[in-house]
């Protein structure tokens, strides 16, 4: 439901539909995502782990952002998990209602190991925008 009402301009606390392109079929597959801004650059973490479109984002290197009839291409590069638990404090402070049952006990008031420790799981890319 967030993906169609994204691709429609609809977008819920700054949710976006993302396209990536499938690694073995060539596809566009499409994702509801919660882009996230921090420290002055933009991320994608998924919050189900070593989903699909992180599997196919992994392989094509980047994908589109939609919100209604705007697409925004970008490339990605996956952060290193010992980089990311700061990156997971922020998506969970903003989006830690929407995605708590995929982080089990952590949220945003965990200690900086336990964040570290769950990052394994949380994969997460900075995306830069094509002009």
């Amino acid at each position: 439901m967030v993906g169609w009402l994204a691709r429609r301009g609809i977008s819920l606390a700054g949710s976006a539909d993302l396209a990536v392109r499938g690694r073995k079929s060539g596809e566009w597959r499409r994702v509801p995502v919660n882009p996230l801004t921090f420290g002055g650059a933009q991320y994608l973490v998924s919050a189900r782990g070593h989903s699909e479109w992180v599997r196919n984002m992994r392989a094509a290197g980047g994908g589109q952002l939609r919100v209604g009839r705007r697409t925004r291409a970008f490339t990605a590069v996956e952060v290193p998990p010992a980089e990311t638990p700061a990156i997971l404090r922020a998506y969970l402070e903003r989006w830690g209602w929407e995605v708590k049952q995929y982080f089990g006990e952590v949220t945003a008031r965990s200690t900086d190991a336990d964040l570290l420790a769950a990052a394994p799981n949380h994969p997460v890319f900075r995306i830069a925008l094509a002009e």
